[in-house]
Order: structure tokens, then sequence, then C-alpha cells
């Protein structure tokens, strides 16, 4: 009983740390926000645009002998950005980034750049994305948002990222067309923003049944399960790296072999007689009491 006992509060602590680093983690997630869902729904029709995800690098060149000024535009439409490798962390946009401007000085024939400016103009903490049809032509123009930059040491400029995206038959690489107030333009050209090439969305039968009238646009689409799925997807990485590590102990320390490695395999022993206890315990209290019989007792 003393042994089961002990078991029993080692294994409550171990697994209460783990419940809170799974509960950081979700936490941690939900506070820095999610990518843009690049399958978006405007006007009752479903645009794919997962061709588009992947790392997009652009920007333009303007020369003042004996230097030359770079604006270089990374961006990620669908997802965040990876940092740049040969970079320090202070020359790169903070974890969460989804469009990142950076500034750089090359002079002469030096062959190390100056970063002097590092603006994440896209990032999931303040994404809250902004979609709608082109009022030139046919296709999509997406904002995504940015936190405060500071364009002087008393004016903070908000920051964001426009893709005005074109209906064409053949896909362009984007271009940075403006930097003005903050604001990011790339001019973009793809298939994916045809009308022709979305889907509308499906309906549930007793919806089609209840109206033809109604567009599929006006029926709310939501996307839920994604925080619970990674809550256990981080309680399943703690699991295993509280395996993985009271083995490595158990090897290290005893010189422990086969069944010997696993953590606290006293109380894996013990399982089957708590849960027996558990269970007895829960059916006890849960089954009927017998009316005791009423009267005399022969003493």
């Amino acid at each position: 009983m003393l042994l089961r006992n002990s078991v029993s509060s080692t294994l409550s602590q171990a697994f209460s740390a783990l419940f809170l680093l799974a509960t950081f983690s979700a936490a941690t997630a939900q506070e820095h926000g999610a990518p843009f869902d690049c399958e978006p729904i405007v006007d009752g029709v479903r645009y794919d645009l997962t061709g588009l995800k992947g790392l997009q690098l652009l920007g333009w060149e303007v020369h003042s002998p004996p230097s030359r000024f770079i604006d270089e535009l990374r961006f990620d439409l669908c997802g965040m950005l990876h940092p740049v490798g040969g970079r320090s962390g202070e020359d790169q946009c903070p974890s969460g980034t989804v469009a990142c401007l950076t500034k750089i000085n090359r002079k002469g024939s030096e062959r190390t750049d100056r970063i002097t400016a590092v603006i994440p103009v896209a990032h999931v903490s303040s994404l809250d994305p902004e979609i709608s049809h082109l009022s030139s032509s046919e296709g999509l123009s997406i904002v995504l948002h940015g936190p405060l930059y500071p364009s002087s040491p008393s004016n903070l400029v908000p920051q964001s990222l426009k893709v005005n995206l074109a209906c064409a038959e053949s896909s362009s690489s984007p271009l940075l067309a403006s930097y003005e107030n903050g604001q990011v333009t790339v001019e973009w050209s793809s298939r994916s923003a045809c009308k022709a090439h979305g889907q509308h969305p499906s309906l549930p039968s007793d919806e089609k049944e209840g109206s033809s009238e109604d567009t599929p646009g006006d029926v709310p689409i939501e996307h839920v399960g994604s925080g619970l799925g990674f809550f256990f997807l981080m309680l399943l990485l703690a699991l295993c790296a509280y395996a993985a590590l009271g083995a490595y102990r158990n090897y290290s320390v005893y010189g422990a072999r086969g069944l010997d490695l696993i953590p606290h395999r006293d109380f894996w022993r013990e399982v089957p007689y708590l849960l027996q206890d558990v269970v007895h315990h829960l059916c006890s209290n849960v089954r009927p009491r017998q009316p005791g019989r009423r009267g005399y007792v022969t003493v």
C-alpha cells in the first residue's frame, strides 16, 4: 500500500507537469494566432490558393553611388516565415511573421550588407485578413495586417501587406509595387484567383431543401477542433519525451536493460489494480443501499 501511494504521488506530479506544459503550448499558439486560411470564401465562392503557398522573395534596388539601397520582401501567403540562415536574431523579423520587409544598405565592393530596418508588415498576432474582389479586374484583394512600427521616434504606423491577386490563365511571379504609409503592395497573377476556378461550398441537405434562394455565402463556416487537436498533439509529444528521458536516465544512472528501462515501471504494474480500486469505489458509491431490517435485534 505504501509503494502504491508513493508511485501514485510521483505519477501525479509528473502528469501535472505534462498537463501544464501542454496547456502552456496551447495557450501560446492561441495567443500568436493562426496563418491565413488559403481556402477563403468570397461572395459564396471558395477559392483554393494553396498552390501559392511557400516562400516568395522579391524586392527592388535604388543606386545612390557609392551605395545601393535594397528593399527585400519575404512573405508566405499561407504560412509563417522561417529564420534566414546567416543572419543574427536582431536582423530578422520575430517568430510568427507572415511578411517581412528588410531594408539593406550595400556599399561599393563590400561583401557584407548593413541591415538598417527589419519590418514585420504582417504577423499572425494581428493578421485580421480582409478579402474582397478587385474593382478593376477579376481577382482578389487580400490585406494582411501587422504590428505597429515606428516611422519616427514619436510616430507608430500600423503595417500591412496588400496582395492584388489578378485572374490569369498562367501564373506570374509576384512583383513588389510599393511601400507607402506602412502598407506593402504586391501585384500577382494566378489562375487560382479566377471565379471559374473556384467552387461553391456544399450545404447540408436540410438547408438545401429549406431554401433555394439563399446563397452559400449566407452560411457561416467555422473551422473548429484545431486547438483541441493541437493540445492532444502536445500532450502526446510530452508523453513521448517523458518516456524517452526516463529510459535514458534509467540506462545511464542504473544501467537498466529491457523492461527495466521503462520509467516508473512499478507504477505501470500497479495501474490495473489502481483502476480496479477506482472502479470498485465508484460502483460502491453508485450502488443503491439495501434498507436495513427494522425491529428488535436478538442479543
